[in-house]
């Protein structure tokens, strides 16, 4: 998302009492679709989603956050959530991670503490600090 697209639906959002968490275009069945994460503390509700997506999509038809044709979707991230960026992180301290790094490591650990692009982890009672730019992959988990 562009930062002026950015801009105009970020206040949106947060009159709803929402955050955007991340933003995705995929292609799917030959469509194009724009994906917008929205979260907030308390978790998300359906109607709250139906009210995001209303209130956003004027604004996206005259700031396009991608050219040409596209369905947008507005939804939750989700209990297990992608973790791509440092924010990401913050927002799930104390919670259990599945992490793959590049080198095909693979490990399970709880956030601590984010200091930058460095995540802290209690991984097996150990403190260890990984840089996000090491990671292939990262998602929460919950244990169900």
């Amino acid at each position: 998302m562009n930062e002026e697209t950015k801009n105009k639906i970020e206040p949106i959002l947060e009159g709803l009492d929402l955050k955007i968490y991340d933003t995705e275009v995929a292609t799917e069945a030959g469509s194009v679709i724009y994906r917008v994460y929205v979260t907030k503390s308390s978790g998300v509700t359906l109607d709250e989603i139906v009210e995001a997506t209303k209130q956003i999509s004027p604004i996206l038809d005259v700031y396009p956050p991608v050219s040409g044709e596209y369905r947008l979707e507005v939804s939750s991230p989700g209990v297990e959530r992608v973790l791509k960026k440092s924010t990401h992180f913050e927002q799930s301290i104390g919670e259990k991670a599945r992490i793959k790094l590049k080198d095909k490591t693979k490990f399970t650990g709880t956030i601590k503490e984010v200091n930058g692009d460095d995540i802290t982890l209690d991984v097996k009672g150990e403190l260890e600090v990984y840089n996000i730019n090491d990671m292939q992959k990262a998602r929460t988990q919950f244990d169900w």
